[in-house]
């Protein structure tokens, strides 16, 4: 009897949380019909999540953003000093000592490694060693952030383009963006990386006066860091446009394969979610979800059995807890009330 009496209050609250689960889905799916002005402020506001706050989250985001220029300027200021330097140890298709200085840094922190300017002597192999494993910390810790910053200002502009017709208002917009973040994330990347792939093929063919096939073989063995070396930027109005697009292009194509990554493990994860929830249940899963072994599977039971199917949580996240609650409940009732905690 006290066992059903205790089962009474952890049901009313999973079904209290289920049903909030449940408003909490239906508030995310856009909703279509005409309202009046006051009623759809009320709603914006209702539909965005305190939690959420995109406006506050891309304020700091572009604060991190600020943070990065700079520390990405001083990297360059202090690669441009040394190896202006040194500029006599260096080897190589040379057009203006700062220019060449910049692009070296360039080639050698994102890895590309042309070999149009190569360092050969003792001390310019020493800092360019040391600036290459600095350069690749830098590029993958932070120039990311960048990256981040940028896509996620992309997001809703493509969101509102592809529901142009459709009334959507703000609050709509930004929940659905936070819904599908990593599907817009790499829709917004694979644009950004083709812009730059065209832009880079056409500077190659029209300033470069490359081959048309030449620019494609040089562009793909830049963004990915392969850098053969054969093609090149040679000329320094080249070598200015490579700085800006050698590290935009580069960093993109990470970000892209970083999000394609993603992008088919959410789906995975979605699938997996979808056969846990759908299957039927044998006598052996009850068993499995019967966790205090009483021939009954409570609410609590079913959905830490199913969270554990899904991934989310492990036995071992589990057990630790319940013994917890078993040393809390000191009357053995089953729940935890103010007697049990003094």
């Amino acid at each position: 009897m006290a066992r059903e009496d205790a089962s009474q209050p952890l049901l009313s609250a999973m079904t209290d949380s289920s049903l909030n689960e449940t408003k909490a889905i239906q508030r995310r799916k856009p909703q279509r019909r005409s309202m009046a002005p006051s009623e759809k402020g009320s709603q914006e506001q209702q539909r965005i999540p305190s939690a959420i706050n995109p406006e506050s989250a891309l304020v700091a985001q572009e604060v991190r953003f600020k943070y990065v220029l700079l520390w990405l300027a001083s990297y360059l200021g202090i690669g441009t000093l040394w190896f202006s330097l040194i500029r006599n140890q260096i080897d190589g298709k040379k057009t203006n000592g700062v220019l060449d200085a910049i692009y070296f840094c360039v080639v050698t922190m994102t890895t590309v490694g042309y070999g149009d300017l190569v360092p050969h002597s003792t001390l310019a192999k020493i800092l360019a060693c040391i600036y290459v494993f600095t350069g690749m910390a830098l590029v993958g810790l932070i120039i990311s952030k960048a990256a981040d910053y940028i896509v996620e200002k992309q997001e809703i502009l493509l969101v509102r383009a592809m529901h142009m017709n459709e009334k959507f208002n703000a609050a709509e917009i930004l929940m659905e963006v936070e819904t599908d973040k990593v599907k817009y994330k790499f829709l917004v990347t694979s644009q950004l990386l083709l812009v730059l792939i065209v832009v880079g093929i056409s500077f190659l063919s029209l300033v470069e006066k490359m081959e048309f096939i030449d620019a494609i073989y040089c562009v793909c063995s830049t963004i990915t860091t392969l850098g053969y070396g054969d093609e090149s930027f040679s000329t320094g109005v080249g070598r200015i446009f490579a700085i800006f697009w050698i590290l935009s292009s580069t960093v993109c194509l990470a970000q892209f394969f970083l999000y394609l990554a993603e992008l088919y493990t959410e789906r995975r994860q979605k699938a997996l979610v979808k056969w846990v929830l759908t299957r039927k249940l044998t006598s052996s899963d009850l068993e499995a979800a019967d966790l205090d072994h009483d021939g009954v599977v409570s609410t609590a039971e079913f959905i830490l059995y199913k969270l554990k199917e899904m991934g989310k949580i492990c036995q071992e996240d589990v057990l630790p807890l319940m013994e917890r609650f078993k040393t809390l409940d000191v009357d053995h009732t089953g729940t935890l009330t103010a007697s049990d905690l003094i």
